[in-house]
């Protein structure tokens, strides 16, 4: 079944751009607002029929300025204007940095907060305390988070990202364009093709000032994601993917090892697949011989020499069947999160082995990532 396959989610198309068509619709998302305070939506008249289009927008930058400058004021910060005038002059910047950038200057707090988010020191792990207070105004805590949730989306760091950005909804987003791209790519990254897909369909329909980068690349997700299917090899290498990368940010642990579970059951099942449907075409094929024509080994001997090309998928030799040991698989499963390090790796290496080949090389590639990755070596990536 397609991972995707969710035809009451999207009951009407829309054209985005020259010649694209991707599928759109309003996907409301659930989230948690800080506190009551003013939208920052310019929404457009719905239809007959309730929907809308272009519903969320930016803050405006000279506003979002003006209430960052007045938060300052109101903690007492005094912060000069030639570093301000900086900030703001890069208008590259997305909008949420500037806001959290100005904000650093004069609240220690988010200094620290985004050092780590940016690279400096230990990644974060959860919600920094300050965006947890609900005594910090919502603006700020709404621009901090995206801000950090950016950061930490550029060092692939999915499950922090999600955290950040669920603390305010697109709907009072001061940036709700690339607060919906974030959640999308730490979705994907995360293969979960279905909020994935919801997020993208609701970004490309809702957000009236929409960068053409985030467009394009939406666009470009919206068609991949569309080509998953759940549980094919496909799955098990971005499910591989992300087990690495976890393990070189030194995230390893019970998620990882629950993940790299997953992954052993999933392979145990293939694999056994596989054999099934070779003994099914033993099994058609003996005694299938046209009458006086020789069965294959008759004539020679009795040999096991084939009378045509053994198929790459079958395993070659006389004893080479390619049989898994199904039972012990099972209870390696279910004693997975008490397996060290090393036996967890054999234990995935004695799977590959047994595999397909048509499996083996992307299993191969995998595991001389994971071994690169292992303890005694640099496992911490550069942001």
């Amino acid at each position: 079944m397609r991972e995707t396959n969710r035809k009451s989610r999207t009951p009407w198309r829309a054209t985005l751009g020259a010649g694209t068509l991707v599928l759109v619709g309003l996907h409301p998302q659930a989230g948690v607002l800080f506190a009551a305070g003013p939208d920052q939506t310019q929404p457009k008249p719905a239809d007959a029929t309730g929907l809308s289009f272009g519903q969320l927008r930016s803050m405006d930058p000279l506003q979002a300025r003006a209430r960052t400058e007045e938060l300052l004021a109101a903690a007492g910060s005094q912060v000069a204007k030639a570093q301000v005038d900086a900030i703001w002059n890069n208008t590259q910047q997305p909008l949420a940095d500037r806001v959290t950038d100005t904000l650093a200057l004069g609240i220690p707090e988010v200094a620290a907060l985004m050092a780590r988010a940016r690279g400096i020191g230990s990644l974060p792990e959860g919600l920094p305390a300050w965006l947890k207070d609900d005594k910090q105004p919502a603006f700020a805590r709404g621009a901090v988070a995206l801000a950090a949730a950016r950061a930490l989306s550029l060092r692939g760091v999915h499950d922090e990202t999600l955290e950040m950005l669920k603390l305010v909804r697109p709907e009072v987003s001061i940036d709700p364009g690339t607060q919906l791209f974030l959640k999308a790519v730490a979705e994907h990254g995360l293969v979960k093709g279905l909020d994935a897909q919801a997020t993208l369909d609701r970004m490309l329909a809702d957000v009236a000032d929409l960068s053409e980068r985030h467009r394009a690349v939406g666009t470009l997700m919206v068609a991949e994601i569309s080509r998953w299917k759940d549980k094919d090899l496909g799955w098990i290498s971005r499910k591989m993917g992300q087990i690495h990368h976890r393990l070189e940010i030194e995230r390893g642990g019970r998620k990882t090892r629950d993940m790299q579970k997953e992954v052993v059951v999933r392979l145990d099942e293939m694999i056994k697949e596989m054999e099934n449907q070779q003994k099914q075409a033993s099994a058609s094929n003996e005694g299938n011989c046209p009458d006086g024509g020789p069965q294959d080994g008759q004539g020679n001997g009795g040999g096991a020499q084939p009378s045509t090309p053994m198929e790459e998928s079958k395993p070659a030799g006389g004893s080479g069947q390619g049989d898994v040991d199904t039972k012990k698989a099972k209870e390696i499963a279910d004693v997975w999160g008490k397996l060290p390090d090393r036996e967890r790796a054999q234990a995935m290496r004695d799977l590959a082995s047994r595999a397909p080949a048509k499996y083996r090389e992307t299993l191969e590639i995998y595991f001389k990532r994971l071994n690169d990755a292992a303890p005694g070596g640099d496992r911490r990536k550069s942001p």
